[in-house]
């Protein structure tokens, strides 16, 4: 398997191999991932037709879920996520970059520190009392000749029931989260870019998580808990704003 290239976050994103070919999280070989995206696709005038396309279907088609989750390789692959109906900003990248790849366009993932200014109490006691989200995950697809971020996190459902703007992508700009809500409060902050990797450094991410909530109980039992089981009930607030 192609080895996995970081690229620090005051580095430019070069043109090599990885970032086309299947890497063990972003499977984008696996036939399933490959026969969604191309059905996704068909017809599309233009590869920045095709990274629109794709973005609104991983966007919208999953449901944004960061309290039902499981912290293991398996379920942070793409053809895992493909099969599911929801997930969390990092397994919605993974899903967005092995599609775009498996149709011919080069994908990365990005991790970045934000923090929700309108986090709850209830949400940072899930959290282990934190408001920072750590790596916090989003896709850069290559188009027209240079790269640009996509975040597909937050389903557009979601986004009208809470009142937050929803990321919005041309192809063109980078597509990140939302600065501020509807209503112009400060909503999401990056603080800390960490970079790009040619497939997801799943390690990384597994010892962060366990760093920065080490108080959670979501995080502590995420390895082994039923995937059935949700840490949160359907009602929860993903956003923090209630």
């Amino acid at each position: 398997m192609t080895e996995v290239i970081h690229t620090a976050p005051d580095e430019a994103l070069t043109d090599q191999p990885a970032y086309r070919e299947p890497g063990r999280f972003i499977d984008s070989a696996d036939p399933a991932i490959r026969a969604r995206a191309q059905g996704i696709v068909e017809g599309a005038a233009d590869d920045r037709e095709k990274a629109i396309r794709l973005f609104y279907h991983v966007r919208d088609g999953w449901r944004y879920d960061p309290f039902n989750f499981r912290l293991t390789p398996e379920h942070h692959m793409a053809s895992t996520v493909l099969a599911a109906d929801h997930g969390y900003c990092i397994t919605k990248a993974v899903l967005l970059s092995a599609l775009a790849r498996s149709i011919g366009i080069p994908s990365a993932i990005g991790l970045a520190d934000v923090t929700n200014h309108l986090t709850s109490e209830k949400l940072t006691r899930q959290m282990g009392g934190s408001t920072l989200f750590v790596d916090h995950g989003f896709s850069l697809l290559h188009v027209d000749g240079r790269w640009v971020k996509a975040a597909p996190a937050f389903n557009i459902e979601l986004c009208q029931r809470f009142g937050v703007a929803p990321t919005e992508f041309d192809g063109r700009a980078d597509a990140i989260l939302q600065e501020f809500d509807a209503k112009g409060r400060r909503h999401m902050e990056y603080l800390r870019q960490h970079g790009a990797w040619s497939d997801l450094p799943f390690d990384k991410v597994e010892r962060d998580f366990h760093k920065a909530y080490a108080g959670s109980d979501m995080i502590r039992q995420s390895g082994d808990r039923p995937a059935s089981e949700k840490a949160g009930a359907a009602g929860d607030d993903p956003f923090g704003t209630r």
